[in-house]
C-alpha cells in the first residue's frame, strides 16, 4: 500500500481583511449629514401636516360626540360620514408621507452607496485586502478594530463625494 503525503498551505497567512460601516459613512459623512438635514426638514413639514389633520379629527369627533344627543338621527350620519371621509384623508395623508420619506431615503442610498463602494474598492486595491467586509450589513461579534476602515472611507468620500448646496 502506498501512503499519500498531504501538504497544508498556510493560505489564510495571506490573506488581510479590512472592515467598514457603510451605514455610518453615510450617516456621519458630509454628503450624509446634508441628505439628513434635507430628509428631517421633509419630515418636519410633513408632520406638521399630520398633526393638523389629527387635530382637526379630534375636534371633529369632540363636536360629533357633543352634539350626538341633540341631533336627529339623519344629522348624526351626515357628521360620521363626513368625519370618517376627514380620517380617510388623514390615512393618506400618512401613507404618502411615509412613502415620500421611503423614496427619499431610497435615493440617497443609489446616490451613496456606489460611490462609497468605488472607494471602498481603491483602498482595498491599493492595500491588498483580500476582503472588506461591511459591518453594517454584516454584524460581527468581533473585528480588529485596527482594521476598520469607516473613518478613513468617510474622509475620502468627503473628498470625493460634495454635498449639493
Amino acid at each position: 500500500m502506498m501512503a499519500l503525503a498531504l501538504t497544508v498551505t498556510p493560505v489564510l497567512a495571506n490573506e488581510k481583511t479590512g472592515f467598514v460601516d457603510i451605514r455610518e459613512v453615510m450617516l456621519t459623512s458630509s454628503a450624509g449629514k446634508k441628505a439628513s438635514e434635507d430628509f428631517k426638514k421633509v419630515f418636519e413639514k410633513n408632520k406638521a401636516a399630520i398633526q393638523d389633520r389629527e387635530t382637526e379629527l379630534k375636534k371633529l369627533k369632540d363636536e360629533l360626540e357633543k352634539q350626538r344627543p341633540l341631533l336627529k338621527e339623519e344629522a348624526v350620519k351626515e357628521k360620521e360620514l363626513a368625519y370618517q371621509k376627514k380620517f380617510r384623508d388623514y390615512q393618506l395623508l400618512v401613507k404618502d408621507s411615509n412613502e415620500e420619506l421611503q423614496v427619499k431615503d431610497q435615493d440617497l442610498s443609489k446616490k451613496m452607496v456606489p460611490e462609497i463602494l468605488k472607494l471602498v474598492q481603491t483602498i482595498g486595491e491599493k492595500e491588498k485586502y483580500t476582503t472588506i467586509i461591511d459591518i453594517s450589513a454584516i454584524p460581527l461579534a468581533y473585528y480588529a478594530k485596527e482594521n476598520d476602515l469607516t473613518k478613513r472611507v468617510i474622509e475620502e468620500f468627503n473628498k470625493a463625494y460634495k454635498p449639493k448646496k
